[in-house]
């Protein structure tokens, strides 16, 4: 059975939070100085998550990504990768990192049986990296990066939230980079989501832009037609076939055939990525509620569902920040690094 909502769309892709911790400080993502964590004793085991997870594929989830914060940093996380894995039904198990600390975990997550990583880099040049992310990490996001390969991860992507100003004179050398890693780039407009305290409409680089900024380095450009796909990024082609992707949330936004949801790591469901409510699901877990009882919890919030957050957001007369920071420190649930990416 595949749950849909009112328009139609199937509960197919699951964004998992596994912690909402994070080694680095992304401007776009966690400004601040200071910020609200989630109570540990408040977070999932893994053997809760694996309960939760079998529960979303037999409502038709095939397709599950660990996020977080940054999820390499919660311990033992292959184990997860393992109990995940060997769930039948599950048909495409990624990560999304900073890979700050893959090089020494690739291999293990391979070997756990992960399918695909997701690489966010926002700059080839380590002064500016130190100044977006406020870390000096930057050889070691490259090291995590040439380790995926080397461990035998496949399909890997490289993802760029690009904003005008900072590093949108990069588009050409990350597509090069991609070409040499190699990796699949994501060009992903900048989006005023719960975190984004500091976003504004004039520091976002439209998916028009980056198509001519690169169609004039490159040459033509066209696009890989995916009728059946539901992936957020659109791909497109250049002339010597690369291949890359731009994820327009802000301009172009891509509601109506969105199928994701988020669990957070402290088992709060969320519908949107915009959503400002979400469902507690580790309350009745751990009242022991039977396997039935949370699926029907689950399809009855599913079949419900309107949202159309960012077509919502794109209609907004003043359009600034989704939340300020006093809302952020009163539910850290708001938070970006809180419900993933």
């Amino acid at each position: 059975m595949t749950a849909r909502d009112t328009l139609g769309r199937p509960l197919r892709n699951l964004r998992l939070s596994v912690t909402d911790r994070c080694n680095l400080r992304c401007q776009y993502c966690m400004p601040e100085e200071d910020y609200v964590w989630l109570p540990r004793e408040a977070i999932l085991h893994f053997e809760e998550i694996s309960a939760l997870v079998e529960v979303f594929i037999g409502l038709g989830v095939d397709k599950v990504r660990l996020t977080g914060g940054e999820p390499l940093l919660r311990r033992d996380l292959p184990t997860l990768v393992r109990l995940l894995a060997a769930k039948p039904g599950l048909r495409d198990l990624a990560i999304t990192t900073n890979a700050v600390l893959l090089a020494d975990q690739a291999q293990a997550l391979k070997d756990a049986g992960l399918h695909r990583v997701t690489v966010s880099l926002d700059t080839l040049k380590p002064e500016r990296f130190a100044a977006l992310t406020r870390r000096p990490t930057h050889a070691q996001v490259l090291e995590g990066i040439a380790a995926a390969s080397g461990a035998g991860l496949t399909g890997t992507k490289l993802d760029t939230v690009v904003m005008r100003g900072v590093n949108d004179d990069e588009l050409g050398d990350l597509i090069e980079f991609g070409r040499r890693v190699p990796a699949e780039v994501r060009f992903i407009e900048y989006m005023d989501v719960g975190g984004a305290t500091r976003w504004s409409m004039d520091k976002v680089v439209s998916r028009a832009e980056i198509l001519g900024v690169l169609g004039r380095r490159y040459g033509r450009i066209e696009p890989v037609p995916e009728p059946e796909s539901t992936a957020p990024a659109e791909r497109f082609r250049l002339p010597d076939g690369t291949v890359f992707g731009i994820i327009a949330s802000t301009t172009a936004p891509f509601c109506r055939a969105c199928d994701r949801s988020r669990l957070t790591a402290d088992g709060m469901w969320y519908l949107c990525l915009y959503a400002l409510t979400g469902t507690d699901l580790r309350g009745p877990l751990r009242r022991r509620a039977s396997r039935e009882e949370l699926a029907a919890l689950i399809v009855g919030r599913w079949t419900a569902r309107t949202d159309r957050g960012a077509e919502e957001r794109l209609a907004a007369r003043d359009r600034g920040p989704l939340i300020q920071i006093g809302q952020l420190r009163q539910d850290p649930h708001l938070e970006m690094h809180t419900r993933g990416g």
